[in-house]
């Protein structure tokens, strides 16, 4: 197995979650590719921890799809399956309508100062074609209504399934389909300084529910299917 050249820190006090990230957002950009053999000596020794937190983070990746482990035999990093994909996309997009819905309420104007910056960031991101950039300003747009929330099932799904959306999220930003998203974010935003929590809820949906699953261009199409 090819390891990346790069040693990544590991922060000692959450050991567990930051093996977990650095192995998942390798997955997620393509440093571990699709078939690739994952053997948790050479990760342990890459990342420079013990072989138990490798362990446990690749029952983890498995548990969101990202991994296939056959046991007594070998761990590989999953194929892309649309299907999985879709799934996941549906699962996000629910979790985002209910974080949403249940955060308007509580919603502060530094809640809503920070949703704006976000978004200044993604755009200027986008403008500019900076995709990882992009991805992390529309993270911390999407993870205002989710931390106010503060609903731990929810977003303990969203950290199980998110990461399979990655690749979805890449094709968008990477056409005119991101582009599209200013005014996803714009209206979501609005809506939130509104107090107009379905209206904002069913707007959070649509934003993650037409996410595109294959290398189709992004069409934008309704969200909501008969």
């Amino acid at each position: 197995m090819p390891i990346p050249r790069t040693v990544p820190a590991i922060d000692r006090r959450l050991l567990r979650d930051d093996v977990y990230g650095r192995l998942r957002d390798a997955i997620v950009d393509g440093s571990l590719a699709p078939g690739e053999q994952l053997r948790d000596v050479e990760l342990a020794a890459w990342l420079g921890v013990s072989r138990t937190p490798v362990r446990e983070a690749l029952l983890r990746l498995a548990e969101a799809g990202l991994v296939v482990a056959r046991p007594g035999s070998s761990t590989t990093v999953s194929s892309l399956d649309l299907r999985e994909v879709r799934g996941a996309r549906d699962v996000v997009a629910a979790m985002h309508e209910v974080a949403v819905r249940a955060a308007v309420p509580g919603l502060t104007e530094a809640d809503l100062d920070a949703m704006r910056a976000a978004e200044r960031e993604f755009r200027e991101a986008i403008e500019r074609g900076d995709v990882e950039a992009a991805l992390r300003a529309d993270d911390a747009l999407h993870g205002v209504p989710v931390t106010v929330a503060a609903n731990r099932a929810l977003s303990s799904v969203l950290d199980q399934f998110t990461p399979v959306l990655r690749r979805a999220e890449r094709l968008r930003f990477s056409s005119l389909g991101g582009r599209a998203s200013f005014a996803r974010h714009e209206e979501l935003i609005r809506l939130c300084a509104a107090g107009e929590a379905e209206g904002a809820a069913a707007v959070a949906f649509d934003t993650w529910s037409t996410l595109p699953t294959d290398t189709d261009a992004d069409t934008d199409q309704p969200a909501r299917e008969e």
